[in-house]
């Protein structure tokens, strides 16, 4: 190994200890304590003192080691952010900025409007966001708002076609349909069934009768109620439950419903439409009333044989897991579809009360984690069959 790959190596080890290991393996000689050699024109005092303002908070006051550095005077959030994203990759950017939102708590990535306009917009900014939305002034607001379009565009974007291809179905080449629909016009069947009133004078085809494809299942009105559980430990699932009322409300053969709840009850289904709104509507927190937000959801139910009802909660109930059983009980009895989401995320984790999910199964409710994609699937199976 020569002396370039020591030096590399030595400063890597250094990066690693931190900066109480400066008195006993400082940074490779020739580099001026900057790391040029190496390490792709990074500046390894300064990446150093980037890792410290953040990571150094594991130390404490208590350690009692006083030491000099040769760092800048003050290092503040602003500057902190303008520089890691100067210095490293993105993804590395983003997992920097999720460690000092989640690990240390350093809300003033939220509450600075300039600090929060160069965050790396990503589904746990969002998360970030919605937790602490109630400290913000109007003018971080605003910002935050275009963070939260900006995230939701993208999940509805990456959903939508999926959710849209399960429920809505394809198209039957292979058999018509009296209902006339542009998009579902049959170019090729129409002119081999209109080529016999070719006219020769005029060198047209006459047509007689226009064909369409046949959608492959037939849909009847649908009515979907979603019923997100707003506690601190479903955020995931709050926002993806969000899209997918939105995605749900745009298509003809749903009508859906948007209610949410802790030991209160909030329907958002005039927002539906609108994630975003949906989602600055939310006060994340609080205790947990199942039972209540099921009775609330069967006074919604006007056709039940052509309702699902789907509950997104990790199922630990506050207001008592009986009350929760009886109205599952009643809505699975009024012949409506009851579905239990465990979890609504991409990576179905969740913790959820197991003994409460067995009860349920018992009762005719189907519990599950699914991905959003897996519960437009499911949903698609329940209306067409």
């Amino acid at each position: 190994m020569d002396n370039v790959d020591n030096k590399l190596l030595l400063n890597r080890w250094r990066l690693v200890l931190g900066k109480y290991s400066q008195t006993g393996l400082g940074f490779g000689e020739g580099d001026d304590g900057a790391g040029q050699g190496g390490s792709g024109g990074f500046m390894y005092q300064e990446i150093d003192d980037l890792m410290d303002f953040l990571y150094g908070r594991e130390y404490g006051k208590d350690r009692g080691v006083m030491e000099g550095s040769l760092g800048d005077s003050v290092m503040v959030i602003p500057k902190w952010i303008n520089k890691i994203h100067e210095l490293f990759p993105k993804e590395t950017v983003e997992k920097l900025e999720n460690h000092a939102l989640e690990r240390y708590n350093l809300t003033e990535l939220l509450t600075d409007q300039r600090v929060l306009e160069k965050l790396e917009p990503n589904i746990n900014l969002l998360k970030q966001i919605i937790s602490l939305k109630g400290v913000m002034n109007q003018q971080v607001l605003q910002t935050a708002r275009k963070i939260i379009r900006q995230v939701v565009d993208e999940l509805t974007k990456k959903l939508e076609t999926q959710v849209k291809n399960a429920i809505m179905g394809r198209k039957d080449k292979n058999q018509s349909t009296i209902f006339k629909c542009s998009k579902n016009f049959d170019f090729r069947k129409t002119i081999r069934k209109n080529l016999k009133n070719y006219d020769a004078d005029s060198e047209k085809i006459v047509v007689q009768k226009i064909y369409f494809n046949r959608n492959i299942k037939r849909f009847n009105p649908w009515h979907i109620i979603i019923c997100v559980d707003e506690s601190g430990s479903m955020t995931d699932s709050v926002i993806y439950s969000a899209v997918m009322a939105g995605i749900f409300s745009k298509l003809p053969v749903l009508s859906t419903k948007l209610v949410i709840f802790d030991t209160s009850i909030v329907d958002l289904s005039n927002y539906i439409d609108d994630p975003v709104e949906t989602l600055m509507s939310m006060q994340l927190g609080g205790g947990t009333d199942i039972g209540k937000a099921l009775t609330y959801c069967e006074s919604l139910l006007t056709y039940p044989y052509r309702t699902i009802v789907v509950l997104v909660s990790d199922l630990c109930d506050g207001g008592g897991y009986q009350i929760m059983y009886n109205r599952a009980r009643s809505i699975i009895e009024s012949g409506a579809k009851l579905i239990c989401l465990t979890a609504l995320d991409n990576d179905c984790v969740g913790v959820y009360d197991k003994t409460a999910a067995k009860k349920l199964t018992v009762l005719g409710a189907k519990v599950a984690a699914l991905t959003p994609a897996k519960l437009a699937d499911w949903v698609a199976g329940v209306i067409t069959n």
